[in-house]
């Protein structure tokens, strides 16, 4: 977090004076133009694509982009596009804010990688990785991280709008249809998703050689999240409380579970989402 002034540009632009007013007003607000804009490059091929504003790196779409408008993956984070890492590690800094976490796994990855080759094991893995990101952005979340066998979405009212845990539950239920849930077939991949909503910090951190940077969320509540896809089984989402009143979902007659988490003294009550 900075009170460092900005540069005159980006005061016009935000219409605040310091970082950490810029970083709150991004997160909190956004603009209209910034989302349609989201819409517009999630919608052009191909992944893999800029975490924060979903440009495409690979395909047709990132071949446009850094032909007629110079753009290309950063070479000091290849999560991002050289304009967008070059924003978080130029102004480091967040705010406290409420947003919706939603966290997605493959169950029981070893056991599945123990019965294939490597080959086929990356192959799957890359299936799981672009349809995840496939869902992610067209619901308006900022994809966190890609680790292992598990991808992080950020869902806040910068990018998704103030609907935002509503938006995070339904693409907790798309995440099952389109690996295969509720097919005559099954699931192609077994996956459990967790969704929380609560504060955490969210902003940009960056080392102290300042090359990398890094923007995600940290606090319990994000912890909470992790937990929960941790808890659910194959084919389930299991949402909070905290969500499902975010959301809106009272008239909606779910499962409920109570749930013990980690470094939780009491149980967490949880609505469990199939496939529809």
């Amino acid at each position: 977090m900075s009170n460092q002034p900005l540069p005159e540009k980006l005061r016009r632009r935000f219409q605040v004076d310091t970082v950490d007013e810029m970083w709150h007003k991004y997160l909190t607000e956004g603009n209209i133009r910034l989302r349609r804009w989201r819409r517009f490059t999630g919608s052009l091929p191909s992944n893999p694509r800029c975490v924060n504003c979903h440009r495409p790196f690979a395909g047709i779409g990132g071949g446009l982009f850094r032909i007629f408008m110079g753009i290309q993956k950063s070479t000091k984070n290849p999560r991002y596009c050289a304009d967008c890492h070059s924003f978080t590690t130029q102004f480091p800094g967040g705010a406290e804010i409420e947003l919706t976490m939603l966290f997605v796994d493959v169950r029981g990855s070893t056991t599945i990688a123990e019965k294939m080759n490597n080959t086929e094991f990356s192959h799957l893995m890359n299936r799981f990785y672009e349809a995840t990101i496939n869902v992610l952005v067209r619901a308006d979340a900022f994809i966190d991280k890609l680790v292992g066998d598990e991808v992080t979405a950020l869902f806040f009212p910068g990018f998704a709008g103030e609907d935002h845990a509503r938006k995070a539950v339904e693409a907790g239920q798309v995440l099952l249809r389109v690996t295969g849930y509720g097919e005559s077939g099954g699931p192609w991949v077994p996956i459990g998703v967790g969704v929380h909503t609560g504060k955490a910090w969210v902003g940009s951190i960056v080392g102290a050689s300042g090359a990398g940077a890094d923007f995600t969320a940290l606090g319990d509540n994000v912890n909470i999240a992790a937990r929960l896809a941790s808890k659910a089984g194959a084919g389930e989402v299991l949402i909070s409380d905290a969500t499902y009143n975010a959301a809106r979902m009272e008239n909606e007659n779910l499962e409920k579970r109570d749930l013990e988490l980690k470094g939780k003294s009491e149980l967490v009550r949880v609505r469990v989402l199939h496939a529809r």
